[in-house]
């Protein structure tokens, strides 16, 4: 996929971005503003409070010794350098004395502070203009005139505190207002210029972050599409940087595992029913066959038709428990459940199975005592102990001393272990009692037995449905199936 900002704004984690880059920036832009009038009303605060010093030093001048003293006190103050501003005027408007040559018209016609900064100028400063502008005319602006300002120049602005005397004179006291605006002025660019590199900033981790979950992606749907056309063994990539995409990956990949598995169940049973169901169903047909190709009296044909229907039973016995494995095996059962004591259980299958025992000669022992109780399903339980139990009495048969079969009931590890144990020939061979558990495996020493090979393959179904394992251990002699719960069954 080509890198484009339409196809990057298309992606949420960019959108995302956006938002929060238009969040920031509106923050940004009113801490500015916020600042810089905060910057503000602190040093005109602050230059407020420097001209009330000043017009308190004055006032204590002029009580000690009148007018005469104040001008010189004025006089004294204007020739020192600094941002403050004297001026004495008469009633009419006209400067007398002071640092201020001239001023914006109406400065002097109200008392107390003025509204508004102002602008003026100091003496000196309008000769020095005229030098730069080439002009001749020393005429000195009078505080009624407007403060002629050069081309290119920029005047002095200030706030001040107007004062009438009582001979109705007018004294300014001010304060030039470069310094603060300056300093404003500083702090104004310097949070535009923050504000501009982490604009910028965000921009490019926007466009990068973008940039990098576009090719997250590219390499997911690079993945699917080679799964889909086929290739099962496939997985997404996973980075291990432990983000949402590695988990997602992961998780699929799961899926991916769990569906390739279930494929390979499915491609397994068809071909163990196309092996393993061909020899009944062919049996099947040549009995049939045998029986109408002769003469036959009543009695040859019923025999025939019962050893069909057994048969038929067989293979209807067969389905169904590939049927169930399926289900099970598939995560899925319609089957309801509930609280199960499993002590119960084993005493209805052993009851159910003890003629049974009784006629093979085995004996059928239990050792159950206590309180187990489980979450899960009683009918499938019992199923899986009676498929159990009717395989161990059957293998138990050919045991060197009696045949026995023991059913017991303990925990271990925070697990329910009912375990089942034979005395017979059981299976020596590691591997032999890992297949013993697959659909349709039939050892050599089972093949003289009744069955279809889906016994132990169902029991496995039904304990990894009820979150349980079924283990197949030497007995020493015999063999010894566990069917482990989890001690706290939320099934």
């Amino acid at each position: 996929m080509a890198l484009s900002v339409p196809a990057i704004m298309k992606t949420t984690a960019a959108r995302l971005s956006a938002l929060y880059l238009l969040l920031f920036a509106l923050c940004a832009v009113l801490l500015v503003f916020y600042m810089t009038s905060l910057s503000a009303r602190m040093l005109t605060a602050q230059t407020q409070d420097t001209i009330n010093d000043e017009v308190l030093g004055l006032a204590r001048a002029y009580q000690r010794g009148g007018l005469p003293i104040l001008v010189r006190v004025v006089e004294q103050r204007s020739r020192q350098p600094g941002a403050n501003l004297y001026l004495i005027a008469d009633a009419n408007g006209q400067i007398l004395t002071g640092n201020v040559q001239s001023l914006e018209p109406g400065v002097i016609d109200t008392e107390g502070w003025t509204t508004e900064p102002f602008s003026y100028r100091r003496f000196g400063e309008g000769e020095l203009d005229r030098q730069r502008s080439g002009a001749s005319d020393p005429a000195t602006p009078q505080s009624g005139d407007a403060v002629a300002q050069p081309e290119g120049e920029k005047g002095h602005n200030a706030i001040a505190l107007v004062l009438r005397l009582p001979n109705q004179m007018i004294m300014l006291v001010g304060r030039d207002l470069g310094e603060p605006e300056r300093f404003r002025a500083v702090i104004k660019r310097s949070l535009m210029l923050a504000l501009g590199m982490m604009g910028l900033g965000g921009l490019l981790i926007w466009f990068f972050v973008g940039h990098a979950a576009l090719k997250r992606i590219d390499s997911v749907s690079e993945a699917s599409r080679r799964i889909m056309g086929g290739d099962l063994s496939g997985r997404l990539p996973v980075t291990g940087a432990g983000d949402e995409f590695d988990r997602l990956s992961e998780n699929l990949n799961s899926m991916l595992a769990r569906i390739a598995t279930l494929n390979e169940g499915l491609k397994q049973v068809s071909d163990n029913i196309a092996h393993d169901l061909k020899t009944p169903l062919t049996r099947l047909r040549n009995r049939a066959e045998a029986t109408l190709s002769g003469k036959h009296n009543t009695a040859a044909y019923r025999q025939a038709l019962e050893g069909t229907i057994t048969e038929s039973d067989q293979l209807i016995k067969t389905f169904n428990a590939i049927l169930m494995i399926s289900r099970l095996e598939a995560g899925y059962s319609s089957e309801s459940t509930s609280k199960v004591d499993l002590v119960e259980a084993v005493r209805d299958v052993v009851e159910l199975y003890e003629p049974v025992a009784e006629e093979a000669c085995v004996s059928l022992e239990t050792a159950v005592q206590g309180n187990f109780i489980i979450g899960g399903n009683r009918e499938l339980i019992g199923q899986a102990l009676s498929n159990i139990v009717d395989n161990a009495i059957k293998y138990s048969t050919d045991a060197t001393d009696k045949p026995r079969v023991v059913v017991t009931l303990e925990r271990a590890d925070h697990q329910i272990k009912l375990s089942v144990a034979d005395n017979g020939h059981g299976i020596p061979d590691d591997a032999d009692r890992a297949r013993a558990t697959e659909r349709f495996v039939r050892l050599e020493k089972s093949r003289s037995q009744p069955g279809s090979g889906l016994g132990l393959s169902l029991a496995k179904a039904i304990m990894k449905f009820h979150n349980g394992q079924l283990d197949l251990l030497p007995g020493n002699p015999g063999l010894s199936v566990i069917m482990s719960f989890p001690e706290r069954g939320d099934h």
